[in-house]
């Protein structure tokens, strides 16, 4: 493919040659709404980071306008991301000297680039399913123990002290002390608790005006209108004009250190804006293929870092502002990132009047709408053991650490999963008098027993685990019946896989069967599976006689065979069309 052909394919392009004019209104109204939240919010997530609050501002236009080139979705908004603010810092911050934000910076900066290129690699490699990892539970989890980390890492600023701690419990242990040693100042406190107070009561309110923006206009205004900067901590102003590309100083044994935080945030950015994307494209209509979009973040991430920003993620509550307003198309997130440019170029002294902790109230706002409590109460009630998992995620993300605990949370996954295929359902199956086919005795304890058969259902696939359970299952079957067994029929239809392990066990149960006088067969079983058999070398043991293509058909040949009176092998053995 040509380069000309390559640029006329990206989805910005073709939004422009498409573009209708009556879409311009909406995109620009959406756009210059959405830059009430870009700003606060951008700031704000770069605090929580610990980086410099301009650097959120960076973090928001680049990606913005690289997205809007490349980016599937129509109006998806990426930007800084309160779920991926504690990652951030935990990656960066350990690797700085006593916490400089300057050198955070440039790290966070590399974190980004690799952020993206492993999410680009992944789109490549159509490695999209990989969110697949971070189940439901996970997520629930993770999310509500990133609020909680968030919120209380904002609780010093909006209260006017600071706590030098790490960790969640010493930082807790650090703010009941500091308050209860009277380290609370007055005018912050207040000034956060009132832009609380705002944030929340519009958006209880259902306000079209965005509590944000008053919150944080009001704030600075009052703090200009009675000279607030020299009482409580601002956040200062702004650096002239944009970054120029710089990771000087870093080394490679740092950027080798921040690769496995790296994967880990690209995975949580992904699951998070994959999500988003599609829910989005469904409601406008639309189809969102899952590995351009990875792709399409990935480049984000790397326009990001080169340009003095950190990773991000699509926006669960800018995307959202941004659809309301009525926006059509990836104009809407360019308008909102040059009117941010134009803010960082034209006004950098305002911030000079921004309260340090009013932009705690934005950040610990944002961050209680990932509090989902109904939703741990409804999977409580649905399942104990996905509670559990998500309960792990919760404890593993707040104490162990953000990074450690998504990934305890993800093997818990895979041994809960290993655990349901390794105790599987199985049971016995029955003729009932008023239906057809054959159902389980559990459910239906007065179906009736075929004599010299039993019927089984195993509900996994066959693998080491529970090869030797699925033996001693059917054997106790045998043994327990009531009268003399002939045949064993396993329904296989349920068991999509079988490895060496369990081909062993199968083969000491028809062993064992077999010096009984009883006849192992399987009903329903899969092309796949029966072709595993043969390349195991065990299917001159179980020839085509073994298999019949349905329940009913192995049910009829032992009934031919009671019939004929001792002969062994039945007229029309099982046909092997699979």
């Amino acid at each position: 493919m040509s380069f000309s052909r390559a640029l006329a394919g990206l989805p910005g392009v073709v939004t422009v040659r498409r573009y209708r004019r009556e879409w311009l209104r909406s995109d620009v109204t959406a756009g210059l709404v959405l830059t009430a939240l870009l700003i606060p919010a951008g700031m704000g997530y770069a605090e929580a980071a610990g980086l410099p609050a301009y650097a959120g501002l960076y973090a928001t236009i680049v990606p913005l306008l690289a997205y809007a080139v490349v980016g599937p979705s129509k109006i998806l908004v990426l930007g800084p991301d309160s779920s991926l603010a504690p990652l951030i810092a935990a990656a960066v911050l350990p690797l700085t000297v006593a916490a400089d934000p300057e050198s955070a910076l440039v790290l966070a900066g590399v974190l980004a680039v690799l952020v993206g290129v492993i999410m680009i690699l992944g789109g490549l490699l159509r490695l999209g399913f990989v969110t697949e990892l971070l189940s439901k539970p996970l997520r629930l989890g993770y999310l509500n123990a990133i609020a909680l980390i968030v919120i209380v890492g904002q609780l010093p600023k909006l209260l006017g002290f600071s706590v030098d701690a790490s960790g969640l419990l010493d930082e807790l242990a650090g703010i009941v002390g500091a308050v209860l040693d009277g380290d609370v100042d007055p005018t912050t406190a207040l000034v956060g608790g009132v832009s609380l107070a705002v944030i929340i009561g519009l958006k209880v309110l259902h306000s079209k005006v965005p509590g944000v923006l008053v919150a944080v206009g009001g704030a600075m205004v009052v703090a200009f209108a009675i000279d607030l900067t020299d009482d409580i901590d601002m956040v200062g102003a702004l650096p002239r004009g944009m970054p120029l590309p710089s990771f000087g100083g870093v080394s490679w044994d740092e950027v080798a250190a921040l690769v496995g935080p790296a994967a880990g945030i690209a995975l949580i950015a992904f699951a998070d804006s994959g999500v988003l994307s599609r829910t989005f494209a469904a409601r406008r209509g639309e189809n969102v293929d899952g590995s351009t979009e990875m792709k399409a973040i990935g480049v984000a991430n790397v326009a990001s870092g080169v340009f003095g920003g950190f990773p991000i993620s699509a926006s669960g509550s800018r995307t959202p502002v941004a659809e309301e307003s009525g926006a059509r198309t990836q104009l809407a997130g360019v308008v909102g990132a040059t009117a941010v440019l134009l803010f960082v170029l034209l006004a950098p002294g305002v911030t000079a009047y921004l309260p340090q902790a009013t932009l705690g109230a934005v950040v610990i706002v944002a961050a209680w709408a990932l509090v989902d409590v109904p939703g741990v109460v409804r999977m409580w009630r649905m399942s104990r053991v996905e509670a559990g998992l998500a309960a792990a995620a919760f404890v593993g993300v707040a104490l162990v650490g953000v990074l450690q605990g998504i990934l305890v949370a993800i093997g818990l996954s895979f041994v809960a999963v290993v655990v349901r295929v390794w105790q599987p359902y199985r049971t016995e199956l029955v003729a009932l008098p008023d239906r057809d086919g054959f159902h389980d005795i559990t459910r239906h304890p007065e179906g009736r027993r075929i004599p010299g058969l039993v019927l089984v259902r195993f509900d996994a696939p066959l693998f080491f685990a529970n090869g030797e359970m699925f033996d001693s299952y059917v054997r106790s079957l045998v043994n327990a019946s009531a009268s003399p067994v002939e045949w064993v029929v396993v329904a296989a239809e349920p068991i999509i896989g079988l490895d060496t392990t369990a081909v062993d066990e199968v083969v000491d149960l028809d062993r064992y069967l077999e010096s009984q006088h009883v006849r192992l067969v399987f009903a329903e079983m899969k092309g796949p599976v029966k072709d595993r058999l043969v390349r195991f070398g065990v299917g001159d043991r179980f020839d085509t006689s073994r298999f019949y293509p349905t329940i009913e058909a192995a049910v009829s040949a032992f009934e031919q065979r009671r019939r004929r009176h001792g002969d062994d092998q039945p007229e029309g053995d099982g046909p092997e069309t699979s």
